[in-house]
């Protein structure tokens, strides 16, 4: 099991900056991708930006320009900074990774931190 634990949200005001922290731990072999997804009250889960080994990364149209997620060291954390905050930026924020393990994989969630844009 990979447990992900996810901490840095709260409130900001629009145009405003937050920082995202995830960090793994458990029986992790190789983690790709590694990100965050977000899901706003009644609307699906969707992909805010996932980064690879190497620094590959990939993001939502709806972010692209404003968001930067970035991999420690060890990836064995994620960081997503978030600029030029919207309202529509409101939603609760999942840490995601996939763990690899003999060709297999499992994908995790974290348990989500709050992030509401507001004046």
């Amino acid at each position: 099991q990979v447990q992900l634990v996810e901490s840095g949200g709260g409130l900001v005001q629009p145009g405003g900056s937050l920082r995202l922290s995830c960090a793994a731990s458990g029986s992790i072999n190789s983690i790709n991708p590694m990100g965050w997804y977000r899901q706003a009250p009644g609307k699906q889960r969707e992909l805010v930006a996932t980064i690879i080994s190497g620094g590959i990364t990939n993001y939502g149209d709806s972010v692209k320009g404003r968001f930067t997620v970035t991999r420690g060291n060890t990836e064995r954390t994620a960081t997503l900074l978030m600029s030029s905050l919207k309202p529509e930026d409101t939603a609760v924020y999942f840490c995601y990774a996939r763990n690899w393990r003999g060709g297999l994989f499992s994908d995790y969630w974290g348990q989500g931190t709050q992030v509401t844009v507001s004046s």
